[in-house]
């Protein structure tokens, strides 16, 4: 199987690629690194955009090259320019030309350094994939480590949609730790200090926690019947807002977030529902979009 890494001619990063090769340390799968070109199609017969593109494809050949040398103990990734119709369609005729287990995106040159932001390809690949997209932090640097724990992003429609058994399973593929965190959002007043308020809170979040709690358990206890799932860590994590509930879960060095695909999106594609495009905006680490069961 095979690991399509997106790489952008225009900004010449090498956040996915890096991204890309520390998931094949995880599970012994192959790196492609690709840029797509885009072009009229089908192709017309015009000599002069011929040539333009002949050009185009040598430096971008040459700039994805020099990106994949540059990574540190030289890893095996063999390097590819594809033609296509638009960068999104391209990527996805790759990913099934090789049978891709999952395709990995940079984030927007425009979103914060360190933090997962959508760009014009990543929100349409987000939307239409029918396996994984990884999403790369802006600027995330090459790792030798593997990655060593995966966390399920629980909550909404996109549970109902095979999350905790994707999750599960991917765990076992990758023999990374799992957890599961729920995300909650409470007003300022709730972290003001004691009050009628907070202490009526504070019973419905303990509540709802107790609640999401044994459907994480419930679903787990349906997987198990099938498939060995080691220890799993189950959390709340609540803030004033999303940027604050995401940032207290507590993330380390070879973490990944998952998110479930929306309830809009069609069976086994990937759709980003708004709560996780809330979550996503504001992830410290890589991001992995799953299609729905």
């Amino acid at each position: 199987m095979t690991i399509i890494a997106g790489f952008s001619a225009s900004r010449h990063g090498s956040a996915p690629i890096n991204l890309a090769v520390q998931i094949a340390k995880t599970t012994g799968e192959k790196v492609i690194a690709a840029a797509v070109l885009e072009r009229s199609w089908p192709p017309r017969n015009d000599p002069v955009e011929d040539e333009y593109l002949r050009h185009v494809k040598a430096q971008t050949a040459q700039s994805l090259q020099a990106v994949v040398d540059g990574l540190p103990g030289r890893p095996d990734v063999p390097t590819l320019v594809h033609e296509s119709g638009s960068i999104p369609t391209g990527l996805l005729e790759l990913a099934q030309e090789f049978q891709a287990r999952a395709v990995v995106l940079g984030s927007s040159s425009s979103g914060l350094l360190g933090r997962v932001a959508l760009g014009s390809v990543t929100e349409r690949l987000v939307h239409t994939a029918q396996v994984p997209v990884a999403i790369a932090p802006r600027g995330y640097g090459f790792s030798h480590e593997p990655i060593r724990r995966l966390t399920a992003a629980y909550g909404g429609e996109a549970d109902t949609n095979g999350l905790i058994r994707a999750a599960a399973e991917l765990s076992k593929d990758w023999n990374a730790r799992l957890r599961i965190v729920a995300f909650t959002v409470r007003p300022v007043w709730a972290f003001g200090g004691p009050s009628l308020e907070a202490g009526a809170e504070d019973m419905v979040v303990a509540q709802w926690s107790k609640r999401t709690a044994d459907d994480v358990t419930k679903q787990l206890n349906k997987v198990r019947e099938q498939l060995a799932v080691p220890d799993v860590d189950m959390i709340v994590s609540s803030g004033r807002d999303w940027q604050q509930a995401v940032e207290n879960t507590g993330w380390a060095s070879g973490d990944v977030l998952l998110l479930g695909s929306g309830a809009a999106g069609q069976s086994a594609r990937v759709f980003l529902g708004s709560a996780a495009a809330k979550i996503l905006r504001h992830s410290p680490v890589p991001v992995m979009i799953m299609p729905r069961a």
